[in-house]
């Protein structure tokens, strides 16, 4: 059985490829000449399996998509309290590249916002042959698991056209928060956004995040749960910018955007999603990248307001009964979400085809979303197609439906117990 997952990532992308709102970075040269039609998914879940769909090996730049990992290096290397005292952590309201400082301490209001992030830029560890964006580099290629590098035609290219930001950087240095060369701390943030990503690589670093800091493919604690935390919480409610309120109401997912194209979420315990398409909003954030993200909160029910826990597994007991015809029984245990159901799918997809009884056991499943039910549903069909047989123990009557999507009559309203007596009976 192949997992479905693949398949809907893929169904996402084209119910959106059509959208050709929006325009390019235009202030950027180089943003100029972007590809409009690239559109790119990807998916990672906290143990690290990635899927991705579209234009998922291309190459873009991570823009202010680096804010929250320069913050989290930033605290990571000097601690919150010595962060806080230069950079606030208060939505703005404003544009991304406002020039404006909270009036009442003269600090950027939050380090999403571009005086906020060329000041934390400032705090990044740094050494005479190591500049801060190289450490910062080597930060990112660490959690995308490969060597990541600058894009130097686009840093080139921006740094032509950083007067906003070196105007940022110049009002940050007259009220004290820089204490450096205004100049030297503009053009290292600008080359902090030049590191190339894929969406592949950013689903990677957001399912860090969404796994409490821990990378799931090697165990390795890269973050702390603290800092992971504050940094999520600031993304939550800044990193989409003016438009952070309508991104929590409608997505829910901590998110960071960049004017290039790609959007990060991580939702923790869960998932962590990238996607990429360079046409932007009045907001900066991708339009077609956003519409993806709606949908698969919607669908996958993501919105962090949904507030149910996820397992770390779903699969309590599997076990293979000694009858006439081979039968592998499967008890479930837990929530039955998209974590959750992909966990499942991924386990049964291992099971060979052959003529094999395959009894799913939900007895014990306390909340099955919709997203579970479809899923399991879908799993049910492909292993039918396998050659399997297949039937959902449900004597608590969770389940709505009594056939598969494909019209197999697989639900059992029978305590587990009386139906594999009966079948051993057969």
């Amino acid at each position: 059985m192949k997992t479905p997952v693949p398949d809907y990532l893929q169904h996402v992308l084209a119910q959106c490829h059509s959208n050709q709102l929006g325009a390019l970075a235009d202030y950027i040269p180089e943003l100029a000449q972007a590809d409009p039609n690239k559109l790119a998914l990807a998916l990672s879940t906290v143990d690290g399996t990635i899927y991705s769909t579209g234009d998922d090996e291309v190459e873009f730049t991570i823009q202010s998509m680096s804010k929250p990992f320069a913050y989290a290096l930033a605290i990571h290397h000097l601690g919150l309290d010595a962060v806080l005292a230069k950079v606030g952590v208060e939505p703005s309201g404003e544009a991304f590249n406002q020039i404006a400082l909270d009036k009442n301490n003269n600090l950027p209001k939050n380090p999403m916002i571009n005086s906020g992030a060329i000041t934390t830029h400032s705090l990044l560890p740094h050494e005479p042959e190591i500049s801060r964006a190289e450490n910062l580099r080597r930060f990112l290629s660490e959690l995308a698991e490969r060597e990541l590098s600058f894009d130097d035609a686009v840093y080139a290219s921006e740094v032509k056209t950083a007067f906003r930001n070196k105007s940022i950087g110049y009002m940050l240095r007259t009220v004290g928060v820089l204490n450096e060369d205004p100049d030297e701390i503009v053009n290292g943030y600008i080359q902090q956004c030049a590191i190339k990503v894929t969406v592949k690589d950013l689903a990677k670093m957001a399912s860090v995040l969404a796994n409490g800091g821990v990378q799931g493919s090697t165990g390795k604690r890269i973050l702390s749960r603290a800092v992971v935390r504050q940094m999520l919480s600031v993304m939550m409610t800044c990193g989409m910018y003016d438009a952070a309120g309508d991104w929590l109401t409608t997505v829910g997912i901590p998110a960071k955007s960049g004017v290039a194209g790609g959007i990060f979420g991580a939702l923790p315990g869960q998932v962590g999603i990238a996607v990429f398409s360079p046409k932007l909003d009045e907001h900066g954030n991708s339009v077609r990248g956003v519409e993806i993200f709606e949908r698969l909160s919607r669908d996958m029910g993501l919105h962090v307001m949904e507030g149910t826990p996820s397992a770390q597994t779903i699969v309590q007991r599997r076990y293979i009964l000694g009858t006439k015809q081979n039968v592998v029984v499967y008890e479930l245990r837990g929530v039955l979400q998209f974590t959750e159901s992909e966990m499942l799918l991924r386990i049964l997809q291992d099971e060979p085809i052959a003529n094999t009884c395959i009894v799913l056991d939900i007895t014990n499943i306390s909340l099955i979303h919709e997203v579970g039910a479809r899923m399991l549903f879908e799993g049910v069909d492909r292993l039918i197609e396998d050659g399997h047989t297949v039937y959902v123990i449900d004597s608590e009557k969770l389940l709505e439906q009594k056939h598969s999507h494909q019209g197999h009559a697989v639900v059992i309203r029978e305590e587990l117990e009386v139906f594999l007596n009966k079948l051993v009976q057969q």
